[in-house]
C-alpha cells in the first residue's frame, strides 16, 4: 500500500511538472493511451483480460468509469494550480467521506465515536482550504469536489458482484480517461514534446500503473483494516516532493488540518476494525451456542 501511494504521488508530480509547458488534456490523452496499452498487456500476461461483465453490473461499471473521469479532471485541474501537498491533504479526507457515504447509502452502522471523528476530520479539511483568508485557493474546492465524486465511485465499486474482474475495470477506466482526454484536447493546441516532457509523460503512465497494481495486491493479500491506514503515507510523499521539486510547503494551519484529517481517519479505520471483530466474535458465539439458528 505504501508503494501504491508513492506511485500515485509520483504520477501527480510528473503531471504537475509537464503541465507547466504542455496542455493538460494533451497530457491526459497521451498518458491514458500509454497506460491503457501497458496495463492491458500486463493484465493479459498475468490473469488474462476478461470483458465478460454481468449484465446487472454494466451500469455500475459505466457509472464508476464516468466518476473516475470526473474525479480525474477535477483533481488534475486543481493540482496544476495549487500545492501538491495541500491537494493530497484534502484528498486524505476520502476514508472519512466513504465511511459517511456507506452509512447514508448502505445503512452501515456508524456509532457516535466515528461520526464525531468524521465531523472533526472535515473541520481539518477547512483548515487546509482556509476559506475567507488570504491563503484560500479556489482550486481547493475542485479537490473537495473530487473527494465527493471518488466517494460515489467507491460506493458504486462496493455494489459490484464478485464476478466483475477488477483489473479489467482498471483497463476500461484507463481507456476511458485517455479517450476523454483526447476529445478535450481537440479544443487545445497540441504541441510536440521535447525529450524531458516525453519522459515525464511516460513516467506518469508507469507510476499510475504501479499505483493500481500495488493497491490491488495490498487489498487482496493484506487485511483491509490493517493496510488501509497506509494510504496516508501519500501525504508524506507529497510533502517531500512539494518541498524538493516545487519549493512548496503548506502553512501552519494547513499542516494542522492535515494532521487532524489523518488522525481522525486513522481513528475511524481503527473503530471499524474493532466493530468488525466484535461482530465476528458475536457471530462465532451465536454459531457455537447449542440450538442456535443457522442461516
Amino acid at each position: 500500500m505504501t508503494l501504491s501511494m508513492a506511485a500515485f504521488t509520483l504520477n501527480d508530480a510528473c503531471v504537475k511538472l509537464v503541465a507547466e509547458t504542455v496542455p493538460l488534456f494533451q497530457i491526459v490523452a497521451l498518458r491514458g493511451l500509454a497506460t491503457t496499452i501497458m496495463l492491458a498487456v500486463f493484465v493479459q500476461m498475468t490473469t488474462g483480460l476478461r470483458f465478460s461483465i454481468p449484465r446487472r453490473d454494466r451500469p455500475l461499471v459505466a457509472g464508476r468509469t464516468l466518476a473516475e473521469v470526473g474525479a480525474m479532471v477535477c483533481f488534475l485541474l486543481a493540482l496544476t494550480n495549487m500545492s501538491i501537498a495541500n491537494a493530497t491533504a484534502i484528498l486524505a479526507a476520502l476514508p472519512l467521506a466513504v465511511t459517511l457515504g456507506a452509512a447514508l447509502v448502505f445503512g452501515d452502522p456508524v456509532g457516535w465515536r466515528r461520526m464525531t471523528a468524521i465531523g472533526i476530520g472535515f473541520l481539518g479539511v477547512l483548515l487546509i482550504v482556509q476559506p475567507g483568508t488570504d491563503g484560500f485557493n479556489a482550486w481547493s474546492l475542485l479537490v473537495l469536489l473530487s473527494v465527493v465524486i471518488i466517494t460515489g465511485r467507491d460506493l458504486l465499486t462496493r455494489a459490484f458482484s464478485p464476478a466483475v474482474p477488477s483489473m479489467t475495470v482498471a483497463v476500461l477506466t484507463a481507456g476511458a480517461v485517455g479517450v476523454f482526454g483526447g476529445v478535450m484536447s481537440l479544443f487545445e493546441p497540441w504541441q510536440a514534446l521535447d525529450p524531458r516532457e516525453a519522459v515525464l509523460v511516460f513516467a506518469a503512465s508507469v507510476f499510475i500503473i504501479g499505483g493500481y497494481v500495488f493497491g490491488i495486491m495490498a487489498m487482496r493479500v493484506g487485511e483491509v483494516s490493517f493496510v488501509s491506514p497506509f494510504r496516508y503515507t501519500s501525504l508524506v510523499f507529497a510533502l517531500v516532493l512539494g518541498l524538493t521539486i516545487f519549493d512548496e510547503f503548506p502553512n501552519a494551519l494547513a499542516l494542522l488540518g492535515g494532521v487532524i484529517v489523518v488522525a481522525t481517519g486513522l481513528f475511524t479505520l481503527l473503530r471499524e476494525r474493532i466493530v468488525a471483530r466484535a461482530a465476528a466474535r458475536a457471530a462465532a458465539r451465536s454459531a457455537a451456542t447449542p440450538g442456535a439458528p443457522h442461516g
